[in-house]
């Protein structure tokens, strides 16, 4: 799989995963609250990759499949955190999350070291969901379609 396929396939898996979290946000938010959040981004990031997988199918299976797999799997993960950092480095967003933060944990004594380190684990817990349900959708998309016979 060329470089310029996997750009592709990562484009479109973050193309689909916005758009189909922004549905699965509206969907699951009200009737779960915060956890609805987490239930849209892995359902989200699952269908997306399943999509991407399907249809990439061919060109994964060209050659290695855990290889093409992987080289998507890794750069959608490195984006994935990219945006995953925007959104907490966003003034807008920061006070939405530490509200949440609230809820959960008192956090009301917290040092800024205590912030730091409590985002640096969510920016860790989106990349491991984004490695492993990637790589499911797209491992399994990719199985969905059969190879061309020669």
């Amino acid at each position: 799989m060329k470089f310029g396929d996997v750009v592709t396939a990562v484009a479109s898996v973050a193309v689909i995963v916005t758009l189909l979290e922004a549905v699965l946000l509206a969907v699951f938010v009200p009737v779960m609250g915060g956890g609805g959040i987490d239930v849209a981004g892995i359902l989200s990031t699952l269908v997306a990759s399943l999509i991407v997988g399907y249809v990439f199918a061919l060109k994964i299976q060209e050659e290695s499949r855990m290889g093409a797999i992987a080289s998507i799997v890794v750069l959608f993960t490195v984006v994935s955190m990219l945006a995953t950092l925007a959104f907490i480095a966003n003034p807008l967003a920061s006070p939405a999350v530490k509200e949440n933060l609230d809820k959960m944990l008192p956090t009301s004594g917290w040092t800024n070291y205590d912030w730091f380190d409590a985002m640096f684990m969510v920016l860790a817990l989106n990349a491991v969901i984004a490695l492993v349900f990637s790589f499911i959708g797209l491992y399994a998309g990719s199985m969905l379609r059969k190879p061309k016979k020669s």
